[in-house]
């Protein structure tokens, strides 16, 4: 019998976001306007490369605003904060510029829309995720989470005549789906878009699933605590794949690649290419020699960098 032939497939599209990378610009770009250091309100973005990276040009990322100094440039992150938030950072006397994705703006405007307009809000979404937290935050009462399906059973509103939702925007569409069912029987005039997952999570979510007929092995580049990564590996194991999530290639375990013929690499929102790349060469010295990219959507979305005062 012949050597079995081990190929690589990488996925397309795959990485940076628009949003990830409207906010990575928008804080260099205030690096190079104010100088070192700006400080940054938690993560960015969910990707440790990313981090480092930044912190290498002298920003500092913090995990309460009174650990900025009062005058200081504080960014807010793609992920987006809290009216509350918001309201401190001015009595604390920073200067603040939010990176907020505009995408995520988008479903702050319709929470803060339906709250006006007398419904109470359910945030489909993971409780403590800091994106689910900043739209919350957008309101002062009656909004709530709904993480799962046995929360949308349990869930108790004020008036459930008047009843809205939205989504957070790296989930999966195969996580909201019983949801909604659920809520739309339990509330059966209940408002809401079909989902605010964005683009890029649906993209590259719809290429995980063809993949996932030709593929046996998935690598996705991302850190632990990215929602889209997790999402992606989650989708790929549906489309019946083994899934692993990988920083880079120094997570990879000899022990996936033996029985791996065909392997697909992709990368979450937040995920430098470069990471691939590195994903790429490791596995050539390993034997998988062949590789293919997959023609995939193009994506043509691009936002201009946030700077002070908007």
């Amino acid at each position: 019998m012949g050597k079995t032939e081990k190929k690589i497939i990488l996925a397309n599209p795959r990485g940076f976001c628009a949003g990830v990378e409207r906010a990575i610009s928008t804080v260099k770009l205030a690096v190079k306007q104010y100088g070192a250091p700006i400080y940054v309100l938690h993560e960015i973005v969910h990707n440790r490369h990313v981090v480092k990276e930044l912190e290498g040009l002298g920003v500092l990322f913090v995990h309460d605003l009174v650990d900025i100094p009062r005058g200081a440039i504080c960014i807010f992150s793609a992920h987006g904060v809290s009216v509350a938030t918001e309201m401190r950072a001015k009595t604390l006397g920073l200067r603040t510029i939010n990176g907020t994705c505009p995408l995520v703006g988008s479903v702050h405007d319709m929470v803060e829309r339906y709250h006006r307009d007398g419904y109470d809000v359910l945030i489909i979404g993971h409780h403590k995720h800091p994106e689910v937290e900043g739209t919350a935050g957008r309101v002062s009462s009656n909004v709530y989470v709904v993480a799962n399906e046995e929360e949308a059973m349990a869930i108790q509103v004020q008036d459930s005549s008047r009843v809205a939702y939205v989504t957070q925007t790296t989930l999966s569409q195969d996580d909201i789906a019983g949801i909604v069912e659920i809520l739309s029987k339990r509330f059966p005039g209940i408002k809401g878009p079909k989902s605010n997952i964005c683009y890029a999570t649906l993209n590259r979510q719809k290429a995980m699933r063809e993949l996932g007929k030709i593929c046996d092995t998935l690598l996705v580049v991302g850190s632990k605590n990215s929602s889209n990564s997790n999402r992606l590996r989650e989708v790929g194991e549906r489309a019946g794949m083994h899934g692993y999530l990988i920083d880079d290639e120094k997570d990879i375990q000899m022990k996936w690649l033996r029985l791996a013929s065909t392997i697909c690499i992709t990368a979450g929102a937040s995920a430098p290419e470069r990471l691939v790349q590195g994903v790429i060469a490791f596995l050539r010295v390993q034997g998988f020699e062949k590789f293919e990219e997959m023609n995939g959507k193009e994506e043509q979305v691009s936002f201009e960098p946030a700077t002070l005062g908007n």
